[in-house]
């Protein structure tokens, strides 16, 4: 895909097609997940009778579904779900209330995340806090200390998503307009009602211990997957007018190829350089898209198996063009330090 520009094929004409929502399909992903996701909630409150290590496996199965729930609101925050867009704003509120998200706030940043993923000029909106080499070399020790525990896996995929979505997203930003203001205020009302009422009839404790782990889980894959989608050896950073859209999407995005059941848990998400190439694609046509355009197929491909090499890439290196773990940056510093001795 690194080919001359002329002889390129025109990606976003190969994927225009696929951009069609269908209303039966949307209703249908919202039934089947939606559904199933009621049946685990009232399953793991009936075994809690028993133990709590009985509730735990629809805990993990309704903590795999608001993944997928939030993979619906997240299609109607692109457009990219319903043909109408009242029905999609009101879906994607609903569905960001259950995965305590304000749609909206959501939205709008994630559309920038989108618009300059991978662009070195423009990174600290919906993204994660990726330095260069050079960056690195010239930060203060305090900086370095501050990026050095921001990409512990214990912050990314623990403290981090926990801050980010309870918290964090509980408060309005200076650069929200009006109407997001009201949407994160909407989602906050709503949450305290829906926790609120469910607590005062079984009981703060039960309610906390089905639908906290819950939602931790669905929290750590998503931010799993968003991290692994991005932050692999081989992904593309560039700035200025190095920096393309196209190549951006298609080599900064990786195809993290699941099992077909993950695969459907999170809503076809793997599919991230197609997402990013046309996010107006709904993703129950993502696959599709993948199978009938062969030139989507050359894309850096992951598996579950490469998830856990790539938590332990921490920083850019413009030089050689991928990225390097600790171990890899401190053997660049020594061997610059080596040249450095001779001069």
């Amino acid at each position: 895909m690194t080919s001359n520009s002329a002889t390129q094929p025109n990606f976003q004409k190969l994927a225009k097609p696929y951009c069609q929502a269908d209303d039966r399909k949307s209703w249908g992903q919202i039934a089947n997940t939606l559904i199933p996701l009621l049946f685990m909630i009232v399953a793991a409150y009936w075994a809690q009778q028993f133990s709590f290590l009985a509730t735990v496996p629809f805990l993990i199965v309704g903590g795999l579904l608001i993944t997928r729930t939030f993979i619906i609101m997240h299609d109607c925050g692109h457009g990219s779900f319903f043909k109408d867009k009242k029905t999609r704003d009101i879906v994607g509120v609903i569905t960001g209330i259950i995965c305590f998200t304000p749609y909206r706030q959501w939205t709008r940043e994630h559309a920038a995340h989108h618009q300059h993923s991978g662009d070195l000029d423009f990174r600290g909106r919906g993204d994660v806090w990726t330095l260069t080499f050079d960056e690195y070399q010239n930060a203060s020790w305090l900086e370095k200390l501050q990026y050095y525990l921001y990409r512990h896996p214990i912050v990314t995929f623990g403290i981090g998503p926990i801050f980010i979505f309870q918290f964090r997203h509980r408060m309005t930003l200076k650069t929200d307009r009006a109407l997001e203001k009201n949407n994160v205020y909407f989602t906050n009302l709503a949450l305290v009602v829906l926790y609120g009422t469910l607590s005062y009839f079984l009981g703060f404790k039960n309610v906390m211990m089905v639908h906290l782990p819950m939602t931790i889980v669905a929290q750590l894959v998503g931010c799993l997957l968003f991290y692994v989608q991005h932050q692999y050896e081989e992904t593309y950073w560039a700035q200025g007018e190095k920096w393309s859209y196209n190549t951006a999407a298609l080599e900064g995005c990786s195809y993290l190829k699941l099992p077909k059941v993950l695969q459907w848990f999170t809503g076809n998400i793997g599919f991230h350089h197609i997402h990013h190439l046309n996010h107006k694609i709904p993703n129950y046509n993502l696959e599709k898209c993948y199978r009938e355009n062969g030139v989507f197929q050359t894309a850096d491909t992951l598996t579950l198996g490469d998830m856990l090499p790539c938590i332990g890439l921490k920083i850019f290196d413009e030089s050689g063009g991928k990225m390097l773990t600790w171990a890899q940056v401190r053997k660049k510093q020594k061997a610059l330090s080596l040249v450095s001795a001779r001069v």
